[in-house]
């Protein structure tokens, strides 16, 4: 799959004369880069900034539970406060090292090498248009009749054997890995042991199985990296705008598209001995790409999530530049909200306390789900020019062809690129917008 790795002479301090034998090929070129990288991460904090931020981090975090439930930012303000400073700390150490702005050094924890500017240029890009196409979505379904919500009681094993039962469809190799419950979904574990979790709502199926669907697209991902460079920097997953566009191509380019919903009906009706109008593929469509303003970032659909995390992103930047102080995070969050999706929250609960990322430090983290999503938009569009009949394949439930193309342009290839790299490698060009767009039209403008 790789092809001949072009060698990379290296050069001693005699000369490329007597470094002969000390040509690298590519790969171990890039193990030798992310070594660098992680040890210049890990070198540019003073041990005590590393305590610390650790230190302010679980008290906030565990404040943050509490302040969420009182629904009052003010019992978490001076635990967030402390910690943001500790992190502004972090951020200007690394900013020296990196020799590049404090924000963007926290960004390249979660997606090494990404610029500022090319986050800028696409959040500007999705904020002009975004708006008038959520409004033309809105006017369209105006003019058709509501989907309905399947209704009634879905007992929490039979919700676990159908998330068991899709996830084998979509390729999950159980002898490698497993599928379990935990209080918010995730993925873990190493390429040969992968765990997936999802929860359970006994009057909702729906968030549960697109939750397996959604981590299910992580999981393949982590299986799919390369087993000759295992135990290698080059052979770990490439950060989170890569592992999130894999889990939003499972979920929201393949699982929520008409063919594979029209394909999953039939499993769902099957799986809870149910029948009636709420069940009809085409019922099942509707709500699975129903539009919507909301306040809840988690629970947002695809066109306007993205409105969600240009909020946070502007927010935290603001907050590390010191340009925004933790007191007035509620009415920025307020504002930021009423001008980017019209919405406004009842209190701080479903405003800037509903995400656990700044309690926990994860600051810069934000960007990489939308970035995610762009790529993800981008890496399906290669796959359906490449593999024309791909829709029908996954409309019959088969993944087969699409996980190949995956394997050879984007799995296998582990971290032998940098992101950017690596999207440009598969799909022919740097990351953008367009093939997003595209797909938001094509799927929720379309006749």
């Amino acid at each position: 799959m790789q092809g001949r790795e072009k060698p990379l002479r290296v050069y001693g301090p005699k000369g490329l004369q007597s470094m002969t034998d000390h040509v690298l090929l590519a790969w171990q070129a890039a193990n030798l880069r992310w070594m660098r990288r992680s040890w210049r991460h890990a070198t540019a904090v003073a041990s005590d900034l590393v305590e610390a931020v650790s230190r302010c981090a679980s008290e906030a975090e565990m404040t943050w539970r509490s302040a969420r439930e009182e629904d009052d930012f003010a019992v978490l303000a001076p635990k967030l406060g402390a910690l943001l400073a500790r992190v502004r700390e972090v951020a200007e150490a690394k900013s020296a090292c990196f020799e590049c702005p404090a924000y963007e050094a926290l960004v390249d924890e979660y997606d090494p090498g990404r610029r500022i500017s090319e986050i800028d240029a696409c959040f500007a890009e999705l904020e002009a248009v975004l708006p008038d196409l959520i409004e033309n979505a809105l006017a369209k379904q105006s003019r058709q009749t509501a989907p309905i919500r399947p209704t009634g009681s879905f007992p929490p094993e039979r919700q676990h054997a159908l998330g068991r039962r899709l996830m084998q469809i979509l390729g999950f190799d159980f002898n490698h890995g497993r599928l379990d419950v935990s209080h918010h979904p995730f993925t873990g574990g190493v390429p040969d042991d992968v765990r997936v979790t999802t929860r359970y709502a006994e009057n909702d199926f729906s968030h549960s199985l697109m939750a397996v669907i959604h981590e299910t697209g992580h999981a393949q991902y982590e299986r799919g990296l390369p087993r000759r460079w295992r135990g290698q920097p080059v052979g770990r997953s490439l950060g989170m705008t890569i592992h999130e566009s894999q889990s939003l191509l499972f979920e929201m380019q393949a699982g929520r598209s008409r063919e594979f919903i029209r394909f999953l009906a039939p499993l769902a009706r099957e799986a809870f001995d149910a029948d009636g109008e709420a069940w009809d593929a085409e019922n099942l469509i509707a709500l699975h790409q129903w539009v919507e303003r909301s306040c809840i970032r988690v629970d947002a659909d695809e066109i306007t999530y993205p409105l969600h995390v240009i909020l946070r992103y502007r927010l935290e930047r603001a907050m590390i530049a010191d340009e925004l102080q933790v007191a007035d995070l509620p009415g920025a969050w307020l504002d930021g909200m009423r001008r980017l999706l019209g919405v406004s929250p009842d209190g701080d609960a479903d405003g800037c306390l509903q995400d656990i990322h700044w309690p926990s430090g994860a600051f810069g983290y934000f960007p990489t789900y939308t970035l995610g999503a762009l790529a993800a938009a981008q890496f399906f569009e290669a796959a359906r020019h490449a593999v024309p009949d791909l829709g029908a394949a996954i409309g019959r439930g088969d993944f087969r062809p699409l996980l190949e193309w995956l394997g050879e342009n984007v799995h296998g290839w582990g971290s032998r690129y940098e992101p950017g790299e690596l999207i440009e490698h598969a799909t022919g060009r740097p990351l953008g917008c367009e093939a997003f767009l595209a797909h938001l039209r094509r799927r929720y403008l379309s006749a």
